[in-house]
């Protein structure tokens, strides 16, 4: 089995392309989604009340999502502390849920932070979706109802996507400029003939 890692800056549209591949039976398993849930369990929630203290936990003592991304996102030693906490327990999380599809020619990891984590390095191949800045910023506006101010400084903790195009195995352009489903068949059929070709 091989393990792909789907990745693509913030507002590129990667959980869009995740599922079309879950469409054609591929298991995926989204990082961030998981980082969520781990951000709520109590051993995560007393390490992040050592670090980051109580005024970040909401009144029903869970972790205040909103307040630790401002918190994080303007200081990169405090970005580098939440990931610390959180990366390993997604990392053995993921490993885990592998194993249990081990019966499948390939998995899928979404997470929006694989090369800026060095975890590109644990897979067999990366699937980069990209799409121009501004439109990124456009829809991460209109989904999260936040503004641009607040999104570009999300951005300026990833790579920049020209840094991550030429370290990706398969490139999927979501800017409208070609239909998603045709790039997702086309990487999807060269991944099966490659997992043939690993065994």
């Amino acid at each position: 089995m091989m393990k792909i890692g789907l990745t693509g800056n913030i507002g590129s549209g990667k959980t869009t392309v995740s599922r079309l591949f879950a469409m054609h039976g591929v298991p995926v398993y989204h990082a961030d989604e998981q980082a969520k849930y781990f951000l709520q369990t109590p051993d995560t929630v007393m390490k992040i009340k050592e670090y980051f203290g109580d005024a970040i936990i909401d009144e029903d003592g869970h972790p205040d999502r909103k307040k630790i991304a401002a918190l994080v996102f303007g200081d990169a030693d405090k970005l580098e502390k939440l990931n610390s906490i959180i990366h390993p327990q997604v990392r053995q999380d993921f490993s885990d849920w592998a194993a249990r599809h081990s019966h499948h020619p390939y998995v899928i990891m979404e997470a929006a932070i694989l090369f800026e984590s060095g975890q590109n390095k644990n897979f067999h191949k990366i699937i980069l979706v990209t799409a121009p800045e501004s439109l990124r910023i456009e829809r991460v506006c209109s989904r999260d109802a936040v503004q641009p101010e607040d999104v570009k400084k999300r951005i300026q903790h990833q790579v920049k996507e020209d840094a991550k195009v030429p370290l990706a195995d398969f490139v999927i352009k979501n800017d409208g400029s070609e239909l998603l489903m045709p790039q997702v068949e086309g990487v999807h059929k060269h991944i099966l003939v490659l997992c043939k070709q690993d065994k």
